[in-house]
């Protein structure tokens, strides 16, 4: 029996990179009758055959996962934002900073398409990157296409760890990642003018060696429906409101419409992001009104999700 980690799954088939060697294995019937699904980033322990194929027969716990993109045991997400085509959003960046930070991940924000932005925009945007940093986040946002300094800094943050790329599609994640590393040759799309989406250019899900690291590039989405947090939890995965929150008069604060909350104050005084608090309350009630799993479609009972 074998350990290593899947860096690649397609079409049933998972990849698995052990001592410097990759076998291309399928899995364990008994993980189909489990439920269970092998991701990539998985440890597992398999056992394999000539020709560097085999069989994973465990999978071992995870840290984290995420089921949009597929992954586990991930360090680090950089959340790739355009500045235009498509337009920014801070409402999908902080849907997807709150889905990190409910994982256990650092998030490292990168602004891309500097260089396509008109510069009656470009005040807001530094305004809205210097929020960001002020809260504690890494943030990259450039006027030029891919600053030679932002790159280095970037790939040196990649050093033994597991870093993901994800954001809205069009967002020129796959592009990043060529510029960061040209051996990657990723496959690369531009935007719908009519929807003014990205097209979906990335089709598998797979780790490849970069800075020392494991980075993986995802295929592109636009939008996150469905929150998987506690209704009462969503205030700590806001750092700077959980922090200000410490604060309030009543220790279950949820920052909406308690007196004497501390959290509504800094907003007034200018010390939260009205976005972020707009968008926090946004996602509070989208939470609250939020389906039970077993009312979603396409839940089945019997199945358990």
């Amino acid at each position: 029996m074998q350990k290593g980690q899947i860096i690649q799954s397609l079409s049933g088939f998972y990849d698995v990179k052990s001592e410097d060697k990759i076998f291309r294995t399928r899995a364990r019937g008994n993980f189909r009758k489990q439920k269970i699904s092998p991701l990539v980033g998985d440890w597992v322990e398999f056992e394999g055959h000539a020709k560097n194929e085999g069989y994973i027969l465990k999978i071992e716990s995870r840290r984290n996962e995420l089921v949009r993109p597929p992954l586990a045991n991930i360090d680090q997400a950089v959340v790739v934002t355009a500045c235009v085509q498509p337009d920014f959003s801070a409402n999908l960046l902080d849907r997807q900073l709150v889905t990190l930070e409910e994982k256990g991940i650092s998030p490292i924000i990168y602004f891309t398409k500097g260089d396509l932005t008109p510069e009656n925009k470009q005040a807001h945007l530094e305004q809205m990157a210097d929020g960001y940093r002020k809260i504690g986040y890494e943030v990259y946002l450039a006027w030029q296409a891919f600053d030679s300094e932002d790159l280095a800094s970037l790939k040196a943050l990649f050093a033994n760890k597991l870093t993901i790329f994800m954001g809205q599609t069009g967002a020129g994640k796959s592009t990043l990642l060529n510029h960061i590393d040209s051996r990657l040759a990723l496959q690369t799309g531009e935007v719908s003018q009519a929807l003014n989406r990205g097209k979906h250019t990335t089709r598998k899900v797979a780790l490849f060696p970069v800075g020392d690291g494991l980075v993986a590039d995802t295929p592109g989405f636009s939008s996150y429906t469905v929150f998987e947090m506690r209704l009462e939890d969503l205030k700590e995965l806001f750092p700077e409101i959980a922090q200000i929150g410490l604060n309030c008069r009543f220790r279950e604060c949820l920052h909406i419409n308690e007196p004497n909350c501390a959290v509504k104050k800094a907003l007034e005084d200018g010390q939260i992001m009205p976005s972020r608090y707009e968008n926090y309350v946004q996602f509070f009630n989208l939470i609250k009104d939020q389906k039970p799993d077993y009312q979603r479609k396409g839940y089945s009972k019997k199945k358990g999700k």
